[in-house]
């Protein structure tokens, strides 16, 4: 299910775009001087923390084609333990052997069997695409590549403005951190299968980048979002994630997975 491409636009749609970005809380200087397109209007005040109108709970998104998280409802719970219950268990392996780019390729290759793979636009653009709002494009790039937008942060809840020109602001995580892949058994996959890990939107989230590297290849019983609103749908998405993969997770990040819906 590839994302909706935007093409350029002629005079007379830029300035209705423009016009329509005042009346919703955008820009609208981005589109004119910039030549690029406002795909989400701009929030005017940041939501609590976990509930972001654009947001669905990870039941709902299965694919992670949207922008995610937010909190589990409490009707939704006991399907939430439900789910952690069905991930398999075992002792870490350890990372003998462990290798970013050789083991799971270069980051963020378009070359990969997964949702919004070989579309042209790389991994990294399509998750900036997915998660921000108010976004504007790089021009000649055939709306791919983001150069600024805004994030309604999970990690934290808070409201982040994304420029490229300070890209480390904003980070691509792993739910399921690559290093923790291989030591729970990603050493003897297939290198597509390692691949597609590394790629799927299912597994990826644009998140603030000091919690990011505070998470590093941490489990769910090492590190949990600050955010404690979507604790539940960080574990049901980081059960998701094994489950695709038959991934099995350690003991304690189950058990802190479980918690995290009690």
């Amino acid at each position: 299910m590839p994302l909706p491409r935007r093409r350029p636009l002629g005079p007379v749609a830029v300035a209705t775009l423009a016009a329509a970005a005042l009346a919703t809380g955008c820009a609208a200087e981005d589109v004119g001087s910039l030549g690029v397109s406002v795909v989400r209007p701009a929030p005017t005040s940041a939501p609590p923390p976990g509930s972001a109108p654009d947001r669905v709970d990870p039941f709902a998104d299965p694919r992670g084609l949207h922008p995610s998280l937010t909190a589990v409802p409490e009707a939704g719970l006991p399907r939430a333990r439900a789910l952690v219950a069905r991930v398999a268990t075992k002792a870490s392996r350890g990372l003998r052997g462990y290798e970013r780019e050789e083991r799971f390729g270069p980051a963020w290759t378009d070359d990969v069997d997964v949702a919004w793979g070989h579309d042209g636009c790389r991994t990294r653009e399509q998750i900036l695409q997915r998660d921000l709002r108010a976004i504007t494009f790089r021009a000649g790039t055939d709306d791919c590549v983001v150069l600024d937008g805004i994030l309604l942060e999970p990690y934290t809840g808070r409201t982040i403005e994304f420029s490229k020109s300070r890209p480390e602001e904003v980070q691509i995580d792993h739910v399921v951190p690559l290093a923790y892949a291989w030591s729970q058994g990603a050493g003897g996959w297939t290198q597509d299968r390692r691949r597609a890990l590394a790629n799927d939107p299912l597994n990826l989230l644009a998140v603030d980048g000091p919690a990011n590297q505070r998470k590093s290849d941490s489990g769910p019983a090492g590190w949990m979002p600050d955010n404690r609103a979507v604790r539940c749908a960080y574990a049901v998405r980081f059960g998701q994630v094994a489950i695709r993969y038959g991934l099995p997770v350690t003991t304690p990040d189950r058990s802190e997975m479980r918690a995290a819906c009690g």
